[in-house]
């Protein structure tokens, strides 16, 4: 989801090979032995292959390609380091606490709570940024701010997206009745886009 998040944005125009993980082409092995995904493989001039198999490397491929909603903030230098340190600590932290609460839930475990709210202290961060800044005045202007960095998209929204959405799916009647108003608006307008409907469009399965 990510990579295909990262492209869309990007308005890179690839060519899109559905696989199933449990019956792997030898084509997408033969491009890259880790064998997950995205793969993107991009044709060099002199017959090779470049191949970029991690989803935020697509993403940060794509938009040095061509970033027209400037995602990177690339006028604060200080932006994408601030950014790329934060999906670190998601990918790093939370997305282990997010497999622990999801197989808790599946496997009926007694610490769904206790693995829920080791997710919340990650979670209630992404609320306090979402919310920072937000006055009366601002609720009256219309100008409540809306993303993670300010009042801008940015890379961190896009590549953090993917977690959250399966964190709200986890316990889906504790989601909705949660203390996390900006979160839950923030993951709703991703969820009503154009983008999210373009991006998990099904695509035939690709037969070599």
């Amino acid at each position: 989801m990510r990579g295909r998040i990262g492209l869309y944005k990007a308005a890179q125009d690839v060519e899109v090979r559905e696989v199933v993980l449990s019956n792997k082409p030898d084509a997408m092995i033969e491009a890259s032995a880790k064998g997950t995904v995205p793969t993107l493989v991009l044709p060099n001039a002199d017959g090779t292959n470049t191949v970029i198999d991690e989803s935020l490397d697509v993403m940060l491929w794509a938009l040095h390609q061509n970033d027209p909603e400037d995602l990177l903030h690339q006028q604060d230098t200080a932006a994408l380091p601030a950014m790329l340190a934060l999906i670190a600590t998601f990918d790093d932290e939370f997305k282990t606490q997010l497999n622990a609460y999801k197989c808790a839930k599946r496997y009926r475990e007694n610490n769904v709570v206790e693995c829920r709210q080791a997710c919340e202290v990650y979670i209630q961060d992404l609320e306090d940024r979402l919310g920072a800044g937000i006055t009366e005045e601002a609720f009256e202007e219309g100008q409540k701010k809306r993303f993670i960095f300010g009042a801008k998209e940015s890379l961190a929204d896009i590549a953090l997206l993917p977690f959250i959405r399966q964190f709200s799916k986890v316990e889906r009647q504790w989601y909705r009745e949660s203390p996390y108003p900006n979160l839950k608006q923030w993951l709703n307008g991703y969820l009503q886009s154009v983008m999210f409907n373009k991006v998990m469009t099904q695509y035939e399965l690709w037969k070599p």
